[in-house]
């Protein structure tokens, strides 16, 4: 698979230079979706601009989203038009439960998280101690989604601080979707 065809959806605040997600970007040459403003999100333009480069993107596509990036991949899937034809499948890590009392202010709009099943194959990477979202949610959130769950033990919420470095075993889900989703 040709490494444009790789989007990167990072979440609330973006990806840090230290983040597996941009660690990827370096080192695959995957691309991230851009979004005009990450420390005030806007559910409905993140959703234009995620739907703008998947249509723009040769097809099929496969998602990496982390926290935010997660709730904008199920958001956007359950209203778009081109998500079963043009995404082959997705990698969901550490959804953020925007649906949280303390994430409700800061992140207004983005509620109610949709729960509808989504139209491709997904795997979805939980933490047992992550400040976002616990983990019976990420499982639930995953049962609704129709996502393999992988339990990643207590990894907080599986970013830089969680000392994954290049995150080869992160890389490995994603390449086990790239094969159970090919024709």
């Amino acid at each position: 698979m040709n490494a444009q065809q790789v989007l990167v959806l990072p979440g609330w605040q973006g990806s840090g230079e230290a983040h597996w997600q941009t660690r990827w970007e370096r080192l695959h040459g995957y691309q991230r979706v851009e979004q005009h403003d990450w420390m005030h999100p806007l559910r409905g333009d993140w959703s234009a601009r995620l739907e703008e480069t998947v249509v723009d993107a040769p097809a099929p596509v496969i998602l990496v989203a982390h926290s935010l990036g997660c709730i904008l991949t199920a958001w956007w899937a359950a209203h778009s038009g081109h998500a079963s034809g043009k995404v082959q499948g997705a990698l969901l890590v550490a959804p953020g439960d925007v649906e949280r009392p303390e994430l409700t202010g800061p992140l207004r709009g983005w509620t109610p998280i949709s729960m509808r099943s989504l139209p491709f194959p997904s795997i979805l990477v939980g933490s047992r101690n992550d400040p976002y979202c616990s983990f019976e949610r990420a499982r639930a959130l995953a049962d609704a989604w129709g996502s393999r769950f992988v339990d990643l033990g207590a990894r907080g919420h599986i970013n830089a601080e969680s000392g994954l470095g290049d995150w080869p075993e992160g890389h490995a889900l994603l390449d086990s979707l790239r094969t159970t989703t090919k024709d």
